[in-house]
């Protein structure tokens, strides 16, 4: 049937994307009638659907007609296409193995301070850019600037200690601290105590249009 959303079970595992397509557009349907404070029978009895059959679908026990669909829809009053929105969503991860970060230069890279990018998320679905680095700071004698920049960063401090530097404040960081801060105050390992020091710094900042 051309109105189905169903899909050649023996498709080369189109039975599977079908079932996550049912229920993605159950618990669209469900999240929607919660909204609206509308109990299973009053949204069925708007779309004149049993109470069966719209328990099915917002349990992804069953594939909808687009027919039933719209009507939905319609008794739901929100677009056809918010019941797939999750469904469309692109999940994307970086997997980075050991020693294969690529080395990156960032504003103010010294001299035996080396920079591993570790991956890249854009703002495809969340609005949001996520940068992870991991930082190896190798000689004692070489200066290192603060930086400035948007977003939010977070510093995880895997070995080495550092006295780093955020505005006025200093903060001693050994293997296992965290620092979390708005990246637009001053900022940056000020002391090197003790060598070598690896941390993790993951920038996230929103994309800019």
């Amino acid at each position: 049937m051309a109105n189905r959303l169903t899909q050649d079970p023996h498709a080369g595992g189109a039975g599977e994307r079908e079932k996550v397509l049912e229920l993605a557009i159950g618990r669209e349907v469900r999240a929607f009638r919660r909204q609206q404070a509308m109990t299973v029978a009053e949204l069925a009895a708007l779309a004149g659907l049993s109470i069966g059959m719209l328990s099915k679908i917002e349990n992804g026990n069953t594939s909808p007609s687009l027919t039933t669909l719209q009507t939905l829809a319609n008794a739901l009053s929100v677009p056809l296409t918010s019941f797939f929105r999750r469904f469309e969503e692109q999940r994307a991860a970086v997997h980075t193995k050991s020693g294969q970060g690529v080395e990156t230069e960032r504003a103010g890279t010294r001299a035996n301070h080396q920079y591993n990018l570790l991956g890249h998320i854009g703002a495809n679905t969340s609005g949001v850019i996520v940068e992870p680095y991991l930082i190896t700071l190798t000689e004692a004698s070489d200066t290192f600037p603060t930086f400035q920049h948007d977003g939010i960063e977070t510093i995880y401090m895997l070995e080495g200690v550092v006295d780093y530097r955020y505005g006025d404040a200093s903060y001693r960081l050994e293997a296992g601290d965290t620092l979390f801060f708005d990246a637009d105050a001053p900022h940056g390992p000020e002391t090197l105590i003790t060598l070598p020091a690896r941390y993790l710094s993951i920038i996230s900042y929103p994309q800019t249009k």
